[in-house]
């Protein structure tokens, strides 16, 4: 581990778990967090949303790309994490290409009137993504310190999705 000296021996929570076998139950809640959500948008979320308000519709259609961005970027650290965790990548592998990952999606959650209007089953994926989204960046920022100056969040500060979003939200908002 690198650090200070009076941090060179301090042991790291979230390194060790990363780094170890009770890895698999973080990696398998969020695996199945992505699959759940998978199937809900292709399944009962479709049905769902043909319920919903037009303006509904549109918030429904918006926090649906945030969530499906969120649950890929962290499907993507996950994976990252157990290829070093198996040895099939180095911690520097992981670092340099875990710099592509954002783990600052945001969401509408409660911010907006109409999120009341969307489905339950929908609103509760989005929080349990928040929540694993706040712990895996807890973790990142553990084992692999604060973002550096020159990473990719410094190059694409903006949100990739947020210009669909904007447009969706002016399609939607023209009733």
């Amino acid at each position: 581990m690198m650090g200070s000296k009076s941090g060179a021996n301090t042991i790291k929570l979230a390194e060790r778990r990363v780094f170890s076998s009770s890895f698999t139950s973080l990696y398998n809640d969020g695996m199945g967090l992505v699959e759940e959500a998978a199937e809900y948008l292709d399944g009962d979320g479709r049905a769902a949303v043909k319920t919903l308000s037009r303006k509904a519709a549109g918030l429904y259609a918006a926090e649906s790309m945030r969530l499906t961005t969120r649950l890929m970027q962290l499907a993507s650290w996950l994976l990252l994490q157990r290829a070093a965790n198996s040895g099939e990548m180095t911690r520097e592998q992981v670092a340099a290409e875990k710099a592509k990952v954002r783990l600052d999606t945001a969401s509408a959650q409660g911010d907006i009137p109409l999120w009341e209007e969307l489905p339950e089953p929908f609103r509760c994926l989005v929080k349990r993504s928040l929540r694993l989204e706040a712990l895996v960046r807890r973790m990142d920022e553990e084992i692999y310190g604060e973002a550096h100056e020159g990473s990719l969040a410094d190059v694409c500060p903006a949100n990739p999705v947020s210009d669909q979003i904007t447009l969706l939200q002016t399609a939607f908002g023209r009733d």
